[in-house]
């Protein structure tokens, strides 16, 4: 009973202070925008959402801090480039994580886990700072059974391990690692919905020209396509390692027209680029809460999509989108006939799609924030009480 009046005493409703009266200080430690990707957009929309909230005093600690002017040509030679930004990242870290209550980290896999989230876990237990870990990857179940030494033993030090999806839920929990899930933002006031009455042939893929996203198979697909819709078009807006790669075979193999690699396009742009796009085309192998397949959704653009991952947990097929095997072009091309031949089932999904994107908005996931904050906060109050008075916590 008397535990019981100690943990009355510190819990805290989300949206409140803390105990003595002070802003919760949080430290989100996250890819910058210099960084194009899905983490980084995200970091932007908590630190816009829950910077906005009095009861949270929120700083940012880049995982790519630049350096000093005088140093930063040591970041544009290659592997150079990340033994110091590693660097500067650790330093800053030392310094700023004593003025924290909550250290929130983001994370990816693999050397990005090692070299961001690892040391933010250990630094944050240093210090007796309360730690979020923030998963992302959708490559968690090879990271998890490969990386054995790094992974379960310091993210059992985390205080709460939060997934944007309930696959990667259930991924860490064939782990032995419990985590909640908290999905990621979309700000669908920057994007404008409209119904494509009549559909056109008009295709977008923003995936990154990497391997596990298989922008090959939908190269393929569009060869396909063409065949059927001479004048059908196709932007490829992402950059990455497989970009010669993928022009030669694109434009030399495939000999596709109307087709156009643009590069990165900032996240401002993406609306525009949403807007003048019908069918969104991605092969993924491996994936797991896609930002622009959600995106997509809130803007009309129907979504042709593999069951890569956690994209089943986020769409569903024939409801909210189309759903293929991976690794098949011909059922890519396939998908995107049955929708161009059907009005009817085309305009259903765009509907059903934008109605589902409105689970995944700040008013939805903001009370969720704050319900974990201060959880985690009340129970370093809980804790130093108990230890003020020798009781060990079970």
């Amino acid at each position: 009973m008397q535990q019981r009046a100690q943990q009355n005493e510190v819990e805290q409703a989300p949206g409140e202070r803390r105990a003595d009266g002070k802003a919760l200080r949080v430290l989100l430690a996250a890819p910058s925008l210099d960084i194009l990707g899905g983490q980084s957009r995200q970091a932007i929309f908590l630190m816009e959402g829950l910077g906005a909230e009095p009861a949270l005093d929120i700083s940012f600690l880049p995982h790519n801090p630049r350096l000093p002017r005088g140093f930063r040509w040591l970041q544009r030679i290659k592997y150079v480039r990340t033994l110091v930004t590693t660097l500067a990242y650790l330093f800053l870290l030392v310094v700023r994580a004593p003025w924290c209550d909550i250290l929130h980290t983001f994370s990816a896999s693999y050397y990005s886990y090692l070299c961001t989230a690892c040391p933010a876990i250990l630094v944050a237990k240093l210090y007796g700072k309360k730690c979020i870990l923030h998963y992302h990857s959708g490559e968690a179940e090879d990271h998890l059974r490969n990386w054995p030494r790094t992974t379960l033993p310091v993210m059992r030090l985390a205080d709460e391990i939060v997934m944007c999806s309930g696959y990667l839920v259930d991924v860490f929990a064939r782990f032995g690692l419990r985590a909640r899930a908290i999905h990621n933002t979309v700000a669908l006031d920057r994007f404008h919905f409209r119904e494509r009455r009549p559909l056109r042939p008009v295709f977008l893929v923003s995936r990154l020209l990497e391997p596990l996203y298989n922008v090959a198979c939908v190269l393929r697909a569009f060869k396909l396509i063409q065949e059927r819709y001479p004048e059908a078009r196709l932007t490829v807006a992402a950059d990455g390692v497989l970009r010669p790669e993928l022009e030669r075979l694109a434009f030399d193999e495939l000999r596709l027209r109307n087709t156009e690699f643009v590069g990165f396009v900032p996240f401002d742009q993406m609306p525009a680029l949403y807007d003048a796009a019908d069918i969104y085309l991605t092969a993924t192998d491996l994936d797991n809460m896609p930002g622009s397949v959600i995106e997509c959704m809130a803007t009309g653009v129907l979504v042709v999509t593999t069951d890569a991952g956690g994209i089943p947990y986020i769409a569903t097929h024939e409801e909210t989108c189309l759903m293929i095997p991976r690794n098949d072009h011909a059922a890519m091309a396939a998908a995107a006939f049955r929708l161009l031949a059907d009005e009817e089932l085309a305009v259903g999904i765009a509907r059903r799609a934008r109605a589902s994107s409105r689970r995944f908005t700040w008013e939805v996931v903001r009370d969720e924030w704050l319900k974990l904050y201060f959880e985690v906060a009340a129970r370093a109050v809980r804790q130093t009480r108990l230890n003020d008075k020798g009781v060990t916590e079970a």
